[in-house]
């Protein structure tokens, strides 16, 4: 029996209200709160920018924004558990360098592709790490710090914010391009790894900008150089790692907010407007300023072209040292 023209009709309506829900959805939304996932412990560089950006698109969204700290396998537990959440914008994570840039390549089952399992929002910002020991390891500069790694092969230890944080490539990188060995001592985020720093349960820390600049003007640790391309105006009178000893030597971390594949566009649109209005405003830029992170405000295709570009950096470093983590 061939289908009457009404049924047709009926068809092509019914169609079209289909077509219709996901753009109603997005009007609407949000309409309860939204939880943004951190993959790391609390007082890390991700934990304090997701919770300055948070504070200012909760009042955007009319809707609170709950952080959550899930630690573990360097953010990769957490950031699989985004990827497979229901897609509806009520989920969102914080992308890093280590989760999204590192862990693809260092873990041989990450559970997840940056490019394919996650719909970028925009970045947040980008800082530099900065170099930190003990003040009881007689290493006041980057050569000095050089020079005794190489009389001591892997006695000097270092922490890092977890197997693949962006902190830990950083350190390798430094190992590589400095041709010494040290031991890694892996830590469940940075707030744990400043306070064995502090305590001198280790003596090297790659850690990033925010949660550090009280520790090294109060002396509770000894700050040698940032890694970025440029100094810091938060510390003017340290060297970068690259003019200090390492010429080319560069390691920054990038932090961003993404939601699970297909969160239809219109979500992703309305977040991406209430981050870029967050990351745009003066106190907020003042700041992530303090903390020695650069603002950079992003589309989503922007992001997206980030994810690329950090991705295939850094896994060629990993490839390189030949690291792997189970």
């Amino acid at each position: 029996m061939k289908p009457t023209a009404r049924a047709i009709a009926s068809l092509f309506v019914l169609l079209a209200s289909l077509a219709a829900l996901p753009q109603a959805h997005a009007q609407d939304y949000p309409t309860r709160p939204i939880t943004l996932v951190v993959p790391y412990a609390a007082g890390g560089g991700n934990d304090l920018l997701a919770r300055i950006v948070s504070e200012k698109m909760s009042k955007t969204l009319g809707q609170q924004i709950v952080i959550e700290n899930r630690p573990g396998a360097g953010g990769s537990t957490a950031t699989r558990a985004v990827a497979k959440s229901p897609p509806d914008g009520y989920t969102l994570v914080i992308g890093g360098t280590g989760t999204l840039a590192v862990n693809p390549t260092l873990y041989q089952n990450v559970g997840y592709d940056p490019r394919k399992d996650f719909a970028p929002v925009g970045l947040i910002g980008t800082s530099a790490l900065i170099v930190l020991v003990n003040p009881t390891l007689p290493a006041r500069s980057i050569r000095e710090l050089i020079a005794l790694a190489k009389k001591e092969p892997g006695k000097i230890n270092y922490a890092s914010a977890g197997v693949g944080s962006g902190i830990h490539l950083g350190t390798v990188l430094f190992e590589t391009m400095a041709d010494v060995k040290l031991a890694h001592i892996p830590y469940r985020g940075s707030a744990p790894a400043l306070t064995d720093l502090i305590g001198g349960h280790v003596s090297v820390y790659f850690s990033s900008l925010p949660p550090v600049g009280a520790l090294v003007s109060e002396g509770k640790v000894r700050a040698l150089a940032v890694t970025g391309s440029k100094r810091s105006d938060v510390f003017p009178d340290l060297p970068t790692v690259a003019e200090a000893a390492l010429p080319g030597f560069e390691a920054v971390l990038h932090y961003g907010i993404a939601a699970p594949a297909d969160t239809p566009r219109p979500i992703i649109d309305k977040l991406s407007a209430a981050l870029r209005e967050a990351v745009n405003a003066p106190d907020t830029k003042e700041r992530m300023g303090v903390d020695g992170t650069e603002p950079l405000p992003s589309t989503p295709e922007e992001y997206a072209a980030d994810i690329d570009r950090e991705e295939t950096r850094w896994s060629a470093i990993v490839k390189q040292s030949g690291m792997r983590a189970e």
